[in-house]
């Protein structure tokens, strides 16, 4: 099964994401999408494949929304896909995209539901937060 994360390396909920995937047996393909960031087509698609809003799919905390005003409703789809287009770390993280569907997956669990194999056995997040048991039951 292929497997794509928009990932960004210092996001915990990132790498939470891209530990699990691995454990279940993938090595995707990984975009860095604050130094690769998608085209606005992509962009466009990713939002709409995982069925969130363009206003939705804006990370807040950690970025210029406060500053650029991103919090005005008059502010149109497209005038919200500018700003994440010139300041990546406006787009949430991480989306994932599998033959199964695209998620922004978080909490990070989320991915859980997009792979071939699921039961990628006792998972622990960076927090400690325990996903997944050492008997395999999904905690969450």
């Amino acid at each position: 099964m292929s497997v794509t994360i928009y990932h960004n390396p210092e996001c915990g909920t990132s790498r939470n994401t891209l530990a699990m995937i691995r454990q279940s047996g993938v090595e995707p393909e990984i975009i860095d999408y604050l130094t690769n960031p998608p085209t606005r087509e992509k962009l466009v698609w990713l939002i709409a494949e995982a069925g969130l809003s363009v206003r939705a799919a804006i990370r807040q905390k950690g970025t210029p929304y406060d500053e650029l005003s991103l919090c005005n409703p008059d502010l149109s789809d497209s005038q919200l896909l500018d700003a994440m287009l010139a300041h990546p770390i406006l787009i949430n993280r991480p989306f994932v995209v599998t033959a199964k569907g695209v998620r922004l997956s978080r909490p990070s669990e989320a991915v859980l539901d997009l792979l071939e194999n699921p039961n990628i056995g006792p998972f622990t997040k960076e927090d400690g937060d325990v996903i997944i048991s050492p008997e395999g039951k999904r905690i969450v």
